[in-house]
C-alpha cells in the first residue's frame, strides 16, 4: 500500500488526505468546510455535497499520485438511515440539533443504564441512540423504510463499496448502542426492534470490498482498489499508540472536541454527569474517556496557536487572570456552568488573552484526565499539539510528562494504519517546561474556583 487515501469527515472540516504507506506522512490533501443545511425536515449534513467533494478529491489526488487503498474516518454521534435502494430514507441529522430532546423523557425510560452502555445522557443529539429513537417516532413512515442503520464512517464506506457494516469504535461512541464490556449490541437495539437493521460487525481494519465500478471510473481509480471499514476519528488518533505503546498513558485528541482516552487507567468510578464515558478502541477494548468541546471554544474565543511572549504569560499568572468554565456550557466536566473571565477581556492585551485561553483549555483537559484515572505520560494529538502555552500548563496541572504529536491531525494517519496493517512508532516531542514557578499555584486556584458550585 504505497499510497493510502483517507476520507476524513470532521465536524468542522472534511478532508481527503494522501498518506504515504511507508513513511506514514501526509503527502497531499484537499479540504472543504463541513457545513450544515438548515432546512426541513431538520438541520442535516449535506451528504451529496460531501460526496461530490470526495469523488472530485479522489480523482485529483489520484492524478498526482496513484491511490492504492481508501480508508475512512469520521466524527461520532452520527447515524445514517439507509433504505433498500442504498439511498437515505432521512437526511443525516446534525447532532447539535435540539430536536431529539423532544423525545428525551421517553427515551430515558428505555435507554440502557450507564453501567451497561458506558454512555452518559448528553444534550442535543449527542446520543446516537436518541437520534434514531427520535427519528423513528417523529418520522415513522420514513423510518419504516430503513434497511440499514449505519454509523457515519461506515455510511461512507458503504457508498464507496455497496457493502454495509457495523463497527465498534463508532457504535461505542456515546451511542447507547453497544455494551463495551460485553462486546455486543445493547438492550436498546434489541428492545426497539433494530437488530435486523444493524449490519454485521466488522473490524475497523477489515476490507469491505473493492470500490464500486462506477466510482472507480469517475475518479480514475483502479477497479480493484480496496476500501476499509473505517473508524471513529478520536479512535483513529489513538490507534498508532494502541498498536505500538505500552500502558499506561493517555491520548488527548484535539479538534472540534477534545477527547481524553486513558489506556491502563487507574480504577475510578466514572461520573456520567461530567461527560465521562467508555469508548471502544479498534481492537474492541473499552477505554475510559472524557471530553469537552475545546476546539469549538478555541474558535469561538478567537484562539491562536504559536509561542507567546514570556511577559504576557507572566502578567496573566501574576494577576491571576482566568477564564472559568464552561464554554460551550452544555457539555464537558462542568455542564451547565457559564464561562466567566475574572478580568474583562478588553482589559487584556491580545497576547495575554491568548495565554488565558490556552491555560483554560489546558486546565479543562487536566480535569478530564483526572476524571478517568489517567496515568503515565500525556500525549497531545491534533491542533493543540502546536499550542505551547497549552502544553506547558497541561504539564504543570497534571504533574506528568506531556508529549506533542508531530502531525497537524492524528486522525488521517491513524485511519491509514487500517489499510497499511501496521503502525509507525509515533513521532513525539517532549514538552520542556518554561512556565514561572507561580503556574502551579495558578492551576490549583483555577481548579478550586471551577469546583465551586
Amino acid at each position: 500500500m504505497k499510497t493510502i487515501a483517507v476520507v476524513d469527515i470532521g465536524k468542522t472540516n472534511a478532508k481527503v488526505v494522501l498518506v504515504d504507506g511507508e513513511t506514514f506522512r501526509e503527502v497531499a490533501a484537499r479540504t472543504m468546510p463541513n457545513g450544515v443545511v438548515n432546512a426541513a425536515p431538520y438541520p442535516h449534513f449535506d451528504t451529496e455535497k460531501l460526496w461530490a467533494f470526495i469523488i472530485e478529491s479522489l480523482a485529483a489526488l489520484n492524478a498526482e499520485r496513484p491511490i492504492d487503498a481508501i480508508s475512512v474516518t469520521t466524527h461520532g454521534a452520527t447515524a445514517a438511515l439507509v433504505g433498500e435502494d442504498g439511498g437515505l430514507v432521512l437526511p443525516v441529522l446534525d447532532y447539535e440539533h435540539e430536536g431529539p430532546q423532544e423525545a428525551a423523557e421517553a427515551y430515558r425510560k428505555i435507554r440502557p443504564p450507564f453501567a451497561e452502555s458506558g454512555t452518559p445522557i448528553m444534550p442535543m443529539g449527542l446520543n446516537a441512540g436518541l437520534q434514531i429513537y427520535w427519528q423513528s417516532t417523529r418520522f415513522p413512515e420514513a423510518f419504516a423504510r430503513t434497511r440499514h442503520i449505519l454509523m457515519y464512517a461506515q455510511y461512507w464506506s458503504f457508498r464507496l463499496t455497496g457493502v454495509a457494516a457495523s463497527e465498534v469504535t463508532s457504535l461505542g461512541c456515546h451511542a447507547d448502542l453497544w455494551e463495551p464490556r460485553n462486546g455486543r449490541f445493547s438492550s436498546l437495539v434489541k428492545d426497539e426492534g433494530w437488530t435486523d437493521m444493524m449490519p454485521p460487525v466488522r473490524k475497523a481494519g477489515d476490507t469491505l470490498g473493492p470500490i464500486l465500478p462506477e466510482i472507480a471510473a469517475a475518479a480514475g481509480l483502479r477497479p480493484d482498489t480496496p476500501v476499509f471499514c473505517g473508524i471513529h476519528d478520536s479512535n483513529a488518533s489513538l490507534l498508532p499508540y494502541v498498536l505500538t505503546r505500552k500502558a499506561p498513558y493517555a491520548v488527548v485528541s484535539t479538534g472540534t472536541w477534545v477527547v481524553v482516552m486513558a489506556i491502563g487507567a487507574k480504577p475510578v468510578a466514572l461520573d456520567e454527569a461530567r461527560d465521562t464515558l467508555i469508548n471502544v478502541n479498534a481492537l474492541g477494548d473499552p477505554v475510559p474517556s472524557s471530553r469537552f468541546m475545546g476546539g469549538r471554544a478555541f474558535s469561538t474565543l478567537g484562539g491562536k496557536s504559536g509561542d507567546l511572549p514570556a511577559s504576557a504569560i507572566a502578567a496573566v499568572l501574576d494577576r491571576d487572570v482566568m477564564l472559568l468554565p464552561s464554554m460551550p456550557e452544555e457539555s464537558g466536566p462542568y455542564p451547565g456552568r457559564k464561562a466567566r473571565w475574572t478580568v474583562p477581556r478588553d482589559a487584556l492585551s491580545d497576547d495575554e488573552a491568548q495565554a488565558v485561553i490556552a491555560f483554560h483549555l489546558a486546565l479543562m483537559t487536566a480535569t478530564c484526565l483526572d476524571l478517568v484515572g489517567a496515568d503515565g505520560p500525556v500525549i497531545v494529538e491534533g491542533p493543540f499539539a502546536a499550542n505551547r502555552a497549552f502544553l506547558m500548563m497541561l504539564g504543570v496541572a497534571t504533574g506528568r510528562d506531556v508529549l506533542a504529536g508531530g502531525s497537524a491531525t492524528g486522525t488521517s494517519i491513524g485511519a491509514a494504519c487500517l489499510a497499511a496493517g501496521c503502525a509507525p512508532e509515533p513521532a513525539l516531542v517532549a514538552v520542556t517546561q518554561d512556565l514561572p514557578p507561580g503556574a502551579a499555584g495558578y492551576a490549583a486556584r483555577w481548579r478550586a474556583l471551577a469546583d465551586k458550585a
